[in-house]
């Protein structure tokens, strides 16, 4: 029983080739960088060509591309991709009303902007961690190196806001809606998508170097793309910034940033370059006393991938709350969330006052995502929507 798996080096790709080996699927590995043809038609025919003669029960790929879709529509071959990314533009490409597609979304809210376009097609599934590997790396490690740490982007160095060439006064209107934003809620970015009118999605798209067509989409995306593309992304920049610097002055213990971002704008923190996904970064979420999560506001409701990274690694992580949080951990016993700056000040400083709970809490999430949030987990899951 073969599938093929079209990779493109996303890090969470391992981990779904072991889960598919681990149910007794033979996975046939192929790279799209590697596939021929300067046109979308010789590319589809060279996939084509491939998909055929390893007669797949599915074609699979992390993140939905519209030409395997309509390559494996023109073949009739069941399409399954797995987001990992939000926004992901590309599910609003027409190809994903494609009756060969199996599309699993984990923001419900993103799964909700589409599913009415395909309903057979497009399902909700939260990510996961790989588990059995990171218990493998890790083995017993307990000690600490940090007391609290974040790892990823600050968001700076794909940041297409600083780009757009409109005036320095309409910009600094904006970063002020940002930051309205930012000190209302925690999580998601509703009073910002309801500020901005047609008007401002107008001159963004014409400021713009490369603004993502509607032309071939499923609805007019426009207002999607200008927010989500051009004014989250800096939002949550401004964000980072803001709380890792506020961490740094109001919190006890030292803040660690594993990043690759440019960190000119930070005072107090310990700055480390990135780490590799696989091999360094669950060590850092091990030996951090309080792992931070600070969910990128495009996310709107679902759980980022760092979430269960952390837990899984058996680290202790202090989360910005999201509404699907609830649904699959248990705050205060899996985790810790915050809803206001002042309350991560005040969950840090506590935390690493009282070890004992945090051990406990880290353990328990740990305990919670081996046996509930695997990737093998979303897997059966992904196998089960096919065969029903």
């Amino acid at each position: 029983m073969n599938i093929v798996f079209c990779r493109y080096r996303n890090v969470c790709e391992p981990d779904y080739i072991d889960a598919f080996a681990a149910l007794g699927i033979n996975v046939v590995e192929l790279n799209l960088s590697e596939v021929g043809g300067e046109e979308l038609s010789e590319r589809a025919a060279a996939l084509g060509e491939i998909f055929r003669k390893n007669t797949p029960m599915f074609v699979f790929s992390i993140n939905f591309f519209p030409y395997v879709s309509l390559t494996c529509k023109s073949l009739g071959i069941i399409y399954v991709s797995v987001s990992v990314t939000c926004p992901m533009m590309e599910i609003f490409n027409t190809t994903i009303r494609n009756a060969c597609n199996r599309v699993f979304l984990f923001d419900r809210a993103q799964y909700e902007a589409v599913c009415d376009e395909n309903p057979q097609g497009i399902f909700y599934l939260p990510l996961g961690a790989g588990v059995d590997r990171i218990d493998a790396l890790l083995g017993n490690e307990a000690s600490y190196k940090y007391d609290v740490s974040f790892v990823g982007s600050l968001y700076n160095e794909k940041d297409p806001f600083v780009g757009l060439t409109i005036s320095e006064d309409k910009k600094k209107a904006y970063e002020e809606l940002m930051i309205r934003q930012i000190e209302a809620t925690a999580t998601g970015q509703d009073l910002l998508e309801g500020e901005i009118g047609p008007e401002d999605v107008a001159l963004i798209k014409e400021n713009a170097e490369r603004f993502y067509p509607s032309d071939l989409s499923v609805f007019n995306i426009d207002e999607y793309v200008a927010v989500n593309n051009y004014l989250s992304p800096h939002m949550t920049y401004l964000e980072r910034v803001r709380l890792l610097n506020g961490i740094a002055k109001n919190c006890s213990g030292k803040i660690d940033l594993f990043t690759q971002s440019d960190t000119a704008e930070l005072s107090g923190v310990v700055v480390h370059g990135g780490v590799s996904t696989l091999d360094e970064m669950p060590y850092v979420f091990r030996q951090s006393r309080i792992n931070l999560n600070i969910t990128t506001r495009s996310i709107k409701t679902g759980i980022a991938q760092r979430v269960w990274d952390v837990l899984a690694c058996k680290g202790f992580l202090i989360s910005n709350y999201q509404d699907e949080i609830p649904d699959f951990l248990e705050i205060g016993r899996h985790l810790v969330c915050y809803e206001s700056e002042a309350e991560l000040y005040e969950l840090i400083d506590y935390y690493l006052d009282h070890e004992d709970q945090r051990r406990e809490i880290a353990e328990a999430g740990y305990l919670q995502v081996k046996a509930q949030g695997k990737v093998l987990d979303r897997v059966m899951a992904i196998v089960r929507a096919i065969a029903g």
